[in-house]
């Protein structure tokens, strides 16, 4: 065995890293620790020395699953770590001296939504993939997820252990809505009556608020919808939503305090309207998403309620709302996809819209639009981390800017 390499620091991945460049998965800084060189990966195969941070995993998959990097780091240094990446990132646009919040984090069993594979061989498999891999690992548990969501792991597995044939592979996007959990399942497989049978038979064992096959309604107990303020959002299979309820209530509460007195709001890249209807009330709000399906869902949760409301369909990275546009709103809400937003950031920072809000997951794509805003003009006033991808490299923000 060679001689331990000592880790240095943590990577932007989580990965420990030497002093040469070396990443080191699983690995802490302060560690003394043997590895097997792969390039400029490598193998962690013994700590000789540990860090005062390490702890012990929470779940029995970890280090073979790869929904999870971080349940080894102790739970401060883990949350200084992600502050730290909103920092690093804010840092190499130019950003210096920007109050960065301490970071607001969830709890773990809250994770409302995920999306899980299937497969048979000799026995049925239902999990997540190895890290870089598409070796799927089989799961019984998982601290990430809602008990709602945990408990569906087990029936399940044997409920397609009966309906998927030997190498045959399926997609699971399981969401827990405030009706009930909405399940999704993508699945080649020829449509006949006897598969229909079985999924509407597996539906109401589960008690499913809503089954869909392959953009397919199956089985409808209940509408499963997002209930925000006196609106109810009646959603499209497999919504997009915030990973937690309780980061959703996190940065509702940061994006209500974020546009102040603002009478006339857009909220850009809106989804189903998680940001314009916790802001509807007594505003102007107009939205926009290029998502059909959530566009659709929110008119109608707002087309009777007397709301000052419009909701629009739009691609945003191609038709931004132009200068002209914006002119007459008090402020902008954001919260694009990990690309960011950049054709839009381009627009605004043209703008004379007094505030903008802009809700990230991507660090650097937020610093990046971040110095297209600060160059035209805007001040970056504070940045607040929110940790809902809880264990992982992935981290959100919102940011506060004004003219």
């Amino acid at each position: 065995m060679s001689d331990p390499v000592e880790i240095v620091r943590l990577g932007h991945s989580g990965h420990g890293a030497t002093a040469d460049g070396l990443f080191v998965p699983y690995a802490l800084p302060g560690e003394l620790v043997h590895i097997e060189r792969n390039g400029e990966r490598a193998r962690l195969l013994e700590i000789v020395r540990p860090s005062s941070s390490r702890v012990e995993a929470r779940c029995q998959h970890f280090t073979r699953c790869g929904g999870c990097a971080m349940q080894h780091l102790a739970p401060t240094a883990y949350l200084d770590w992600k502050r730290n990446l909103v920092i690093d990132a804010l840092s190499q646009r130019g950003f210096e001296g920007v109050h960065v919040a301490d970071i607001r984090g969830v709890a773990p069993g809250t994770r409302r939504r995920a999306m899980m594979k299937a497969k048979k061989s000799k026995t049925t498999e239902i999990g997540f993939y190895e890290p870089e891999s598409h070796t799927l690992v089989d799961i019984f548990s998982c601290p990430v997820l809602l008990p709602e969501l945990e408990r569906l792991i087990a029936p399940l597995r044997v409920a397609l252990q009966d309906l998927l044939r030997g190498g045959e592979t399926a997609e699971l996007h399981m969401t827990a809505t405030d009706s009930g959990v909405d399940l999704s399942l993508s699945w080649r497989r020829a449509r006949d009556a006897n598969v229909l049978m079985d999924l509407g038979q597996l539906a109401r064992d589960l008690d499913l608020a809503r089954f869909t096959w392959n953009n397919e309604p199956i089985s409808i107990s209940r509408p499963p919808v997002l209930c925000v303020g006196r609106f109810t959002v009646s959603l499209p299979p497999a919504p997009f939503l915030q990973p937690t309820r309780e980061g959703e209530r996190i940065l509702q509460d940061l994006v209500l305090e974020g546009v102040g007195g603002a009478k006339r709001i857009a909220d850009l890249f809106c989804g189903c309207g998680t940001f314009a209807l916790a802001l509807a009330e007594g505003r102007d709000i107009r939205a926009a998403d290029d998502s059909p399906a959530m566009i659709e869902a929110l008119a109608s949760a707002t087309r009777t309620s007397g709301a000052k409301f419009r909701a629009e369909q739009r691609d945003l990275d191609r038709r931004p709302f132009m200068t002209s546009e914006l002119a007459g709103f008090d402020a902008v809400v954001l919260d694009p996809p990990r690309p960011g937003a950049r054709p839009q950031a381009v627009q605004i920072a043209a703008s004379s819209v007094p505030r903008v809000v802009y809700v990230s997951c991507n660090a650097a794509s937020f610093a990046r639009d971040a110095r297209i805003l600060v160059n035209g003009s805007y001040r970056l006033e504070s940045v607040t981390p929110v940790d809902q991808f809880l264990w992982s490299p992935h981290i959100e923000m919102v940011g506060l800017f004004s003219r």
